[in-house]
């Protein structure tokens, strides 16, 4: 760890913080930017939230940690963006970028010479990803979607990377994990680059909920404690490990209509139940959804609304 930390023009010396606005290769999108750098030596974490504008309790959870978040109890640097993606957030729109209609979550590692998405992508994988030791991303239900608290970690990387990304999920005050094999996304990119790294997935609906964000900031601060990072001899942990899940089924709307499901986020649901029906605007069923397996219904679109290709329901293989 170097003794200034700096990136992309913003700079805190040792014991100190500082805070501005990063600009987007050129462009006129910016982020907001925390830096962190603790009064000792030790690792460096990037946290992101807002890749997705309308998942408000971690962006809220980003906000409140940039402030909060003391140098002289830091052993090591923090970097944090509250939201990436700022255009999303001030236009309350769901899951892509407004400009290009391109969800940055699909579209790591970037291009440079890119739409929009791809070049805060870029950004963060070539600028942020390249300095960090550890990465959390934070996001929650969007606005249309319920979920069951949950998180990721990459299981498609180096065996290490592995293993300390399911150290650092297991700290979590969560019911489950998913062992995830993609690396599209943002937490899969920085697994591959080597840097062990989980997305924490709370709130929905596009509520942000005191609740959420305390449960939230207690989840960070868990993590950063786990890694020697945070001094704060009074967190409480879990009494148990969140439960690993191996295999998750997205559900995707075949055709658009309304979509009227039977299950709950969070409920146990045995293989062949039905999971909700999607309708025309005359009530009359067009397609019936049912489990393939045992398991958890992780999030669900809560919106009765549901273009085609909505994801309708997620949910996790869990014998019970």
């Amino acid at each position: 760890m170097k003794p200034v930390l700096s990136i992309c023009g913003i700079s805190a010396e040792r014991g100190d913080k500082a805070q501005g606005f990063v600009t987007v290769l050129g462009t006129k999108t910016m982020m907001p930017v925390t830096l962190i750098n603790g009064e000792k030596q030790g690792k460096i974490m990037l946290i992101t939230a807002g890749i997705h504008g309308s998942e408000y309790p971690g962006i809220l959870t980003a906000i409140r940690l940039a402030g909060e978040l003391d140098p002289k109890y830091i052993s090591g640097q923090i970097i944090l963006i509250h939201p990436v993606n700022l255009q999303a957030f001030s236009a309350r729109c769901a899951a892509v970028v407004p400009e290009d209609g391109k969800n940055i979550n699909r579209v790591f590692p970037g291009s440079k010479n890119g739409s929009i998405a791809e070049k805060i992508a870029y950004l963060i994988n070539n600028s942020f990803f390249e300095i960090a030791d550890y990465y959390m991303d934070l996001h929650g239900g969007d606005l249309h979607e319920s979920l069951t608290p949950y998180a990721y970690f990459s299981g498609n990387c180096h065996p290490e990377v592995v293993r300390a990304s399911r150290d650092m999920g297991a700290v979590l005050d969560l019911p489950y994990m998913v062992n995830c094999m993609e690396t599209v996304g943002a937490f899969g990119c920085a697994a591959m680059r080597g840097i062990p790294s989980i997305l924490v997935e709370r709130g929905g609906n596009g509520l942000c909920l005191e609740a959420d964000v305390k449960k939230y900031i207690l989840d960070v601060k868990r993590v950063l404690r786990k890694l020697n990072i945070l001094s704060d001899d009074h967190l409480v942990y879990a009494d148990q490990a969140p439960i690993e899940l191996t295999n998750v089924c997205y559900i995707e709307a075949k055709q658009k209509g309304c979509w009227l499901p039977v299950v709950t986020a969070g409920q146990k649901i045995r293989k062949g139940d039905k999971l909700g029906d999607m309708t025309d605007f005359f009530g009359q069923v067009l397609d019936t959804y049912f489990a393939e397996f045992d398991g958890v219904v992780l999030y669900q679109c809560a919106s009765l609304s549901a273009p085609q290709g909505t994801e309708l329901v997620a949910y996790g293989e869990l014998a019970w």
